[in-house]
């Protein structure tokens, strides 16, 4: 592994295909800003043109693979076997495809929501449950239901589609979700009004391949701009054009003629980077809906490049990570790129790299104008359950914004420090303040009886390790204000530490929760709500002692845990718990009926503390030393009742 880990860092010295690094330009008036950007096609000839060469190719391989199997057909015949009988259309069409292979939300970063499955809206909390849409009033100290609709709208058949993320914007509420019956992205838009009450407005079809991440959410707003990020994987043995993004209004009867292109040729860019779509290529869309307009359009901005992708949003930019897996002599090739596509409309920028970022944690912009990205050799991004996947050499990407180019530039082989491997098999990350933190854990599985384990600490600006021992793994990074929190199982029971990232890091407390587990895995199942410079409340779904995280997928958490902190040190305040029999009713379920970005989560709204567990609301009131439930109201459909 550490002879993989030179390569990683050292081979493409040798192939000589690092530059230096491109120093900014001093009359910019943004030192961030790239000297050079990416090149769109000029027009649809010039993009027409690589994709008859790719058809070209194509048509080459399919006589090769004539020619071989009729070779194959006679050798047999001579041989006196009997002869394989022709492929069927059907079987020659799946060997061609199989060839082409204020808010309620735990944010990265504040003013960039993501999409989420609680929102608050005025005096109502809107909830993104099992395909429908409820809220519950919560103003005025109350918590009653108030309205529930599908998530769906009117003449649209749910069969096969996922309803995975909902934002808000003034007094519109977009779900965001991926139709495998349809093919593609759905962006669903309703009004509420002051009330309570939803109305679907209508749905908008975004044409894309599978956004879906273990890890990652598909959706960000920004003001009222939604950026929705999606691949789009174009096959030589077909029209590339026909997995274009392209967005039409859904109806009945709707047809495949009614999407219209909305990433024409000049907003699709690609470096010099040679692209092989027998290998793979992705088309990489950002795309942008203004929600505060009369009637929501979007528009698209792509970059071409190999399928395997990580992206993160900040407040001025997407990066797209793009990877190409490399084999044999190739390994040590820069076989990633990294793209910046400013939210502003202005063309990309791009930077030739090796390795890939873990998930959308692995990024962070200092004020000081550097990327920093925590990579591993071998990642392939965090498409589906990638990002909980694979081991390999780290390394720090250290890089000047400014020296994102027009894809001609690879970052020096300087950029990257060497960082220590981390035991566990899923690894997380988080920049917290000046530092780096990454560790080991046991991610959606069940949690192994843990040894002695290790956080990770990389002062970024001058690349120096610390190692902080813990008696427990690594399953969740957070910031607490300025300093961390790492929460982890030791096999049995829940470990909380907190770490001090001041001059040195050092762990401050540790708390233990007996016979507990996480029951979110997902960032947003964590919350904390400072109540001054060094204190305040958190609140995180727990389950028994070891059980799976993946659980979350069909059963709420069995209680939201809530403690104290005061200066680093912890204190539990005690559980808002959820009833069992809540979960074992049948709710008639049409859609979306598995919970991929979780069930469970601690509210905090002013003064008042709530626990979200599937169907329940649970309200608690927090006094000197613990946490005491006051009522709960059941919003299961047919079944919504206030306790006292």
């Amino acid at each position: 592994m550490k002879r993989h880990l030179l390569k990683f860092v050292r081979a493409a010295i040798v192939a000589g295909l690092f530059a230096s690094p491109v120093a900014a330009v001093t009359s910019s008036p943004d030192p961030t800003a790239p000297q050079r950007t990416l090149k769109a096609f000029s027009g649809e000839p010039e993009l027409a043109a690589l994709f008859r060469q790719w058809a070209d190719e194509a048509e080459r391989r399919r006589g090769e693979q004539r020619v071989r199997r009729s070779a194959a057909a006679s050798t047999a015949l001579a041989q006196g076997a009997p002869a394989a009988a022709p492929a069927a259309p059907a079987a020659l069409a799946k060997e061609e495809a199989a060839a082409t292979a204020d808010s309620l939300t735990n944010v990265q970063h504040a003013g960039v929501d993501e999409g989420g499955i609680v929102k608050l809206h005025g005096n109502h909390l809107v909830i993104l449950r099992r395909g429908r849409l409820f809220t519950v009033r919560v103003g005025d100290n109350e918590l009653r239901s108030v309205a529930v609709v599908d998530a769906w709208g009117q003449g649209i058949d749910p069969g096969g589609a996922w309803y995975d993320e909902m934002l808000i914007a003034g007094d519109t509420v977009v779900v965001i979700g991926f139709s495998y019956a349809r093919g593609g992205t759905e962006i669903g838009v309703f009004d509420i009004s002051r009330a309570g009450r939803i109305a679907h407005r209508t749905t908008l079809h975004l044409r894309s391949n599978d956004y879906y991440s273990s890890r990652n959410y598909a959706s960000r707003l920004i003001g009222s701009r939604l950026v929705i990020y999606s691949p789009h994987v174009l096959s030589p043995w077909g029209d590339p054009h026909a997995a274009f993004p392209a967005l039409r209004e859904w109806r009945p009867g709707a047809s495949p003629a009614d999407f219209r292109r909305i990433a024409p040729a000049t907003r699709i860019y690609r470096s010099d980077e040679p692209l092989d779509p027998f290998a793979g290529v992705a088309l990489h869309s950002v795309t942008i809906c203004e929600l505060a307009a009369p009637q929501v359009d979007c528009q698209s901005t792509a970059v071409l490049g190999p399928p395997g992708r990580v992206f993160h949003v900040s407040p001025r930019s997407v990066f797209v990570w793009t990877t190409q897996p490399r084999r044999g002599a190739d390994f040590g090739r820069p076989a990633s790129a990294v793209f910046r596509i400013p939210l502003d409309g202005s063309p990309p920028s791009a930077l030739k790299t090796s390795g890939s970022p873990i998930d959308q944690f692995s990024f962070h912009e200092d004020a000081g104008g550097m990327l920093n990205v925590l990579l591993r050799a071998n990642g392939q991004g965090d498409g589906m359950w990638a990002a909980e996947r694979g081991g390999g050499e780290l390394a720090l990407l250290r890089v000047p914004l400014a020296s994102f180019s027009d894809g001609r530039e690879a970052a020096p082989a300087a950029a990257y420090r060497r960082l220590p491997k981390a035991a566990g098999n899923a690894l997380q990350n988080r920049f917290v303040g000046p530092f780096l933190l990454y560790g080991g854990g046991s991610g959606w599985q069940a949690p192994p009886a843990t040894k002695p384990a290790g956080l990770y600490a990389v002062r970024h600006a001058d690349g120096r390790v610390y190692e902080l021992p813990l008696p427990h793994a690594v399953d969740r990074i957070e910031a607490l204000g300025s300093n961390a929190l790492v929460v982890g199982s030791d096999g049995r029971d829940l470990q909380f530490s907190s770490v001090r990232l001041g001059r040195l890091p050092v762990t401050v407390d540790r708390y233990t929760r007996r016979d507990a587990a996480q029951g979110e895995t997902r960032s947003h199942g964590f919350f904390y709500r400072p109540t001054g410079d060094d204190d305040g409340l958190l609140g995180l779904p727990i389950i028994g002692g070891g059980e799976a995280a993946g659980r979350q997928l069909r059963q709420a958490s069995a209680a939201v845990l809530f403690l104290r902190n005061r200066g680093l040190s912890l204190s539990e305040l005690g559980t808002l718990d959820g009833r069992p029999a809540a979960g074992e009713r049948d709710d008639g379920c049409r859609a979306s009926c598995v919970d991929w970005y979780g069930n469970s989560r601690p509210l905090f709204i002013g003064s008042r503390v709530f626990a979200l567990l599937g169907y329940e609301i649970v309200e608690g009131r927090v006094g000197p030393q613990r946490i005491v439930e006051t009522r709960r109201l059941d919003f299961a459909p047919a079944m919504q009742q206030v306790a006292p």
